[in-house]
């Protein structure tokens, strides 16, 4: 997965392989940009097709952060971590993007864009919202001319929680959906993302916005849709979100891998994946599923081996 040396007007993404940063590396690549990635994991199942130059994510040497950053036009960044697992926290976590951020600073780059979510909040009783609200004021006073970008629930090829539920979808005669399922959400296409996310760096202001799907819909609706796509006729089993969370813990011992847990369920029955600005996304989420059918849901999709391992 190589390329060519950058030269002036390169553009930094963190993760260009993994699973936001791609949309955005593709995004890049189809104007032309040269594209250098901050990573590591620079082999990547589905990324093969992103021609970008590798340099690892070093907190540790700051140095060799500066040095890989230097001479870069835009850094996208997408660091962040799903939920805290073995020795990393969401504390380093922000730590670290304070790092990366004083970096590009001292290396001279023009603007960062930063990948948030949406309605984060330093005072959230959840630790990934409220750490997603520590790093958008260290973007806001990092010396650089910045842009925040709040995704909603993202979807697309590589996906991981729509994957999963078509796998649980194709193997079981039933699925559970945690509470009653009508609370709602707003799924974004990555591509939208990724439109978003370089429509802002070209913003002369500092700017922070909401990236939102078409459609509002329920979480019952969006389980049912993904049924249709893969042809599935399940018994919904409505359970307490405390008997969710225990079930997806016995699955995810099966998978070796963290397939829900109890603040994520929280932020998801809580609405937080929906916006309050108008939506400038335009892909829907119900033609993704049709198209990608006899894909989705076919292999187990795990985080802690994607991220991890």
């Amino acid at each position: 997965m190589l390329t060519q040396e950058p030269t002036s007007g390169f553009d930094v993404v963190t993760g260009a392989f993994s699973y936001t940063g791609r949309f955005i590396a593709r995004r890049l690549m189809a104007q032309e940009r040269r594209i250098k990635t901050l990573t590591n994991h620079p082999q990547r199942s589905g990324a093969e097709d992103i021609k970008a130059e590798v340099a690892p994510l070093q907190f540790s040497d700051r140095a060799a952060l500066v040095d890989s950053l230097r001479g870069a036009d835009v850094l996208y960044n997408t660091y962040w971590v799903r939920f805290q697992h073995g020795r990393v926290r969401f504390g380093e976590a922000v730590a670290n993007t304070r790092m990366l951020l004083g970096a590009a600073r001292d290396a001279g780059v023009r603007k960062v864009v930063h990948i948030s979510v949406s309605n984060p909040s330093e005072e959230s009783e959840l630790d990934y919202y409220a750490g997603k609200g520590r790093t958008e004021r260290i973007v806001r006073e990092s010396g650089l001319a910045w842009a925040i970008i709040r995704p909603t629930l993202v979807f697309g090829p590589g996906d991981i929680l729509i994957n999963n539920i078509a796998w649980l979808l194709r193997r079981f005669p039933a699925i559970g959906i945690p509470g009653r399922g009508d609370y709602r959400l707003q799924p974004v296409a990555g591509e939208d993302v990724a439109e978003i996310a370089t429509w802002a760096a070209e913003q002369v202001d500092n700017v922070t916005v909401d990236a939102a799907g078409p459609e509002i819909i329920f979480y019952s609706e969006m389980v049912e849709s993904i049924a249709i796509a893969v042809g599935r006729h399940p018994r919904f089993v409505y359970m307490s979100p405390r008997t969710a969370v225990l079930a997806a813990r016995v699955i995810g011992r099966f998978v070796n891998d963290v397939m829900l847990n109890e603040p994520e369920l929280e932020g998801l029955m809580g609405e937080l994946l929906v916006s309050h600005e108008r939506p400038r996304g335009t892909r829907r989420l119900d033609n993704w599923l049709l198209s990608s059918a006899d894909t989705i849901g076919r292999s187990y999709a795990s985080e802690l081996d994607r991220h991890w391992r």
